[in-house]
């Protein structure tokens, strides 16, 4: 049966774990090393299934990519070599890899069509579609492109500037990616601060791109070469593990090798401002990732607002936060976060139904929630909605609940962390 019943842990949790590689640096590292001239070694990759997506994407273009464990070697031939696909690509439950792979496939000179899984397929490509299309890009599905499955008539694409009318660093990768391939130069102007991880690869691929504020500039007609790359550890994963340990009591963690790009620690600024007890040490930099270790003790927590540029940077992070806040003293506000409606699932709506049915006091508001801590969670049933982010939340609640918590699809964490469950049982001894 794919559900699991975890205890409560009445003396904490403790110990020192490396957490997977960073599933977004991930998905970028193949796409760039895809596109390259020349082989490229990519270790500590994260194996989830979306990631394995991206893999499995190019290698429909006839791109040689070998995988063991966590060590991947991609043969690139360059962009010359790649060859339109005989099948429809699946990009399976994976966001980025739709997203990101759209920039792609509408700018290279190949036909392709893909399609992704019923949750996937519910999530809006228009976002992306759009402002390709003003590009020159010519793609065709559901409701006008706004829904997969859509087909990519791959072709040189024009040079623009596009303004930006969400938060979100998958679109702007994808509009880079794009230009990077087109026909002059490609101006993107972000409405705000989002994750800069496609920035920091091209830097390593060779790519050229000029940033000024909020302005990206990127000439076109460049083509990646290879380079070899170690993944630094999620952010996003290690946040689950970051707050079982502020919220358990008897507790004192460390995460290792985890990444602390300044666009992906906003879980660590939201924390702090709680009150939480954390130490944060920069210990190497990654190509131009800084990486280091977490260490967090059990702490009280206050309540607080987070709301503005803080969002973007901890998106991802607002379930473990929101469980974070219903052991807060007061009421915890999450505001500006309508992204959270059109992930994996809508992440508003599990949250809260989730948190509530154990016991918490959350309400949904149309951008986010408000929650009234602290309150005991009681255990239960808790559904993930096939979402990785929301059954690990359920997995930390079950620590300090007074009964046991029982999820159930708990497959999908595979999703970003396969050895979620592994890790938990190691903390917990």
């Amino acid at each position: 049966m794919n559900e699991v019943e975890l205890q409560p842990v009445p003396n904490g949790i403790s110990g020192r774990i490396s957490v997977p590689g960073d599933k977004s640096i991930s998905h970028r590292s193949v796409i760039f090393s895809s596109l390259a001239e020349g082989t490229s070694k990519i270790s500590n990759f994260l194996t989830g299934e979306d990631c394995l997506r991206t893999i499995q994407a190019f290698r429909e273009f006839g791109v040689e990519i070998e995988q063991e464990g966590t060590d991947v070697t991609v043969y690139g031939n360059g962009l010359s070599a790649l060859k339109a696909p005989t099948n429809p690509i699946n990009f399976g439950n994976s966001g980025t890899t739709a997203r990101l792979m759209s920039g792609v496939l509408a700018a290279l000179p190949l036909f392709s069509t893909a399609y992704g899984d019923p949750s996937l397929s519910k999530r809006p490509m228009d976002r992306v579609v759009v402002p390709l299309s003003a590009m020159g890009a010519e793609v065709y599905g559901r409701e006008d492109a706004r829904l997969l499955p859509l087909a990519f008539n791959g072709k040189k694409l024009m040079g623009t500037t596009i303004e930006m009318n969400v938060k979100s660093a998958q679109v702007k990768s994808a509009l880079l990616l794009a230009g990077m391939l087109a026909d002059g130069e490609t101006t993107v102007i972000e409405k705000g601060t989002t994750r800069n991880h496609t920035e920091m690869l091209m830097s390593q691929y060779g790519v050229d791109l000029n940033q000024s504020g909020n302005k990206l500039t990127i000439p076109g007609n460049q083509q990646p070469k290879a380079s070899d790359l170690r993944v630094p550890g999620d952010i996003s994963s290690a946040a689950f593990f970051i707050v079982a340990a502020a919220i358990t009591p008897n507790s004192e963690l460390t995460i290792e090798n985890v990444g602390l790009n300044p666009t992906r620690n906003g879980i660590l600024t939201a924390l702090e401002q709680m009150g939480a007890s954390i130490e944060v040490t920069e210990t190497e930099k990654i190509g131009h990732e800084p990486v280091g270790k977490v260490k967090i003790s059990f702490s009280a927590l206050k309540a607080v607002t987070i709301e503005g540029d803080l969002v973007p940077n901890l998106i991802d992070e607002i379930p473990i936060l929101a469980l974070a806040a219903t052991q807060a003293e007061g009421t915890t506000v999450i505001k500006d976060a309508k992204e959270l409606k059109v992930k994996e699932t809508d992440r508003i709506e599990a949250v809260v139904n989730n948190l509530n049915g154990i016991g918490a006091q959350v309400e949904a508001t149309e951008d986010g929630m408000i929650i009234y801590g602290p309150t005991p969670l009681s255990g239960g049933r808790l559904h993930s909605y096939g979402d990785h982010r929301i059954g690990m939340m359920g997995a930390i609640a079950s620590l300090i609940s007074e009964a046991p918590v029982t999820i159930n699809d708990k497959d999908c964490i595979n999703i970003s962390y396969p050895n979620f469950f592994e890790h938990l049982e190691e903390v917990c001894k």
